[in-house]
């Protein structure tokens, strides 16, 4: 099956969260008077933590220790549930036997250390629609960009056109993103890999804005690697997964050099010039030096644990029931332009980017958060060629993620991004239509103003 398959909504879906997170209770104070419990609808930049993982590093924060080499109880617990962790994950991402599962901090660090990892010569194919962390990690390489398709059939046959024109002979990879962290579109990452495969290339996938909504299986999509972040699995404290084929690892100089990492130093004598002798790790400690984050890495498992429990079925069912909420409501406003690349009918997932015709974006957000007590995001997403491509604009256009580019009511290239998940309960999605058509009819209730490029409302005076 492929990863744009997605389960049938069910027909009368909770309208309660199906997994508690924290901050579902927290209030925040309104410019206009009172408090609101805070509609957390930013997923797509870090969601919340699971109320479950949380209690699960609670559980175990007494018992913390230094993770292996350790003599002590503690160290021992620790490193017996730092590796279980390495398996918990594996079996959550459907890994092959021979994987190899390295710990990092984030999704971007995860794809900058495959691209330390490239052997010589590789070339690498990358769609401009992919975010930041997975267009410029690879700068050093020779890279060919791949316009952004309008269809995942064109994405496939783009690809195999730049994949027939190159060396044959030598390394080559593709990295793509699972889900859009614009559009929320899924993409065709079975079919891309075939493709890739076909032409003798391996493929990275992007995986921060899939795993916390769909199942990913290394084996079923064929993917030779797959990225992704703690922060936006429900998984606070820094953490993130490289999971793949472990021969590139295995050969590449270690991504940071220090303990952990090697398995054997020595003085070399004098008379040889001095200096030192390494034997690195050919596991996946080889990329892993220095005292790992043991809370970062278990609270990945335990969200993973708990994921999986809750039966991605049902999670799907269920967001596909928000997301039909969120678009129904948005297409109630002629002013409102969803964007899209694949078009309506994509699959996707509950990331939706979208403009308000006679809105500055950073206006309109800040509103949101000051009127109604709703988070969302603004700006350009850290996918700045995909935007502009949406919203039709230059690509050599400056931007700064998440920074308006002119005051309220000014023309600004940048766009407004609601997301959510597992922790959404219906009334926030609700609010937030609600609060996007008041808007759109009757205008904000506040005067707002530029200060440190953010807009924000002016206390001095009610609008």
């Amino acid at each position: 099956m492929s990863v744009a398959a997605v389960p049938a909504v069910a027909a009368d879906p909770s309208v309660c969260a199906p997994l508690a997170v924290l901050g579902r209770d927290v209030t925040v104070p309104l410019v206009t008077g009172g408090e609101v419990t805070y509609a957390a609808l930013d997923y797509a930049a870090s969601a919340p933590a699971l109320q479950r993982v949380w209690d699960d590093v609670a559980a175990y924060a007494p018992y913390y220790g230094s993770v292996h080499r350790g003599a002590g109880y503690l160290s021992q617990l620790s490193t017996d549930l730092f590796e279980n962790s390495r398996t918990t994950v594996a079996e959550f991402l459907d890994c092959r036997e021979d994987d190899q599962v390295v710990f990092t901090r984030s999704t971007t660090d995860s794809l900058n250390l495959l691209a330390a990892a490239l052997p010589a010569g590789c070339e690498v194919f990358v769609f401009e629609t992919e975010h930041h962390a997975s267009l410029l990690p690879w700068r050093n390489a020779r890279v060919t960009y791949l316009d952004a398709p309008r269809t995942p059939g064109e994405a496939v046959r783009n690809l195999e056109r730049a994949l027939a024109d190159r060396d044959p002979y030598g390394p080559a990879l593709v990295c793509v993103t699972g889900a859009s962290n614009v559009t929320g579109e899924l993409w065709p990452v079975r079919e891309l890999a075939a493709a890739a495969h076909a032409h003798g290339a391996r493929i990275v996938l992007d995986a921060a804005q899939l795993a916390p909504h769909h199942p990913v299986s290394v084996q079923e999509l064929d993917v030779d690697w797959v990225a992704f972040s703690g922060h936006k699995l429900y998984a606070p404290f820094g953490s993130g997964v490289l999971a793949g084929r472990s021969d590139w690892l295995r050969e590449a100089e270690p991504y940071l050099a220090g303990g952990g990492a090697s398995r054997k130093v020595a003085r070399r004598p004098k008379e040889a010039g001095g200096g030192v002798d390494v034997e690195w790790h050919d596991t996946a400690a080889r990329h892993e030096a220095g005292s790992p984050n043991v809370i970062g890495v278990y609270s990945i498992a335990a969200a993973c644990k708990a994921l999986t429990e809750a039966g991605f079925d049902e999670l799907v069912a269920r967001e596909q029931y928000l997301i039909r909420k969120v678009r129904e409501g948005l297409a109630e406003v002629p002013a409102v332009r969803v964007l899209s690349l694949f078009g309506d009918d994509a699959p996707r997932v509950g990331v939706i980017s979208f403009v308000v015709d006679g809105w500055n974006s950073s206006h309109f957000a800040a509103a949101l958060s000051a009127e109604y007590g709703i988070g969302v995001r603004d700006g350009l997403f850290c996918a700045h060629p995909l935007v502009r491509t949406l919203l039709g604009g230059k690509a050599d256009e400056p931007g700064e993620c998440g920074a308006p580019e002119a005051a309220p009511g000014e023309k600004s290239l940048n766009a407004i991004r609601v997301s959510f998940g597992a922790g959404t309960p219906d009334e926030h999605v609700e609010r937030f239509v609600r609060a996007v058509k008041e808007l759109v009819a009757d205008g904000a209730r506040w005067n707002y103003r530029t200060e440190d490029g953010r807009c924000v409302p002016d206390t001095s005076a009610a609008a």
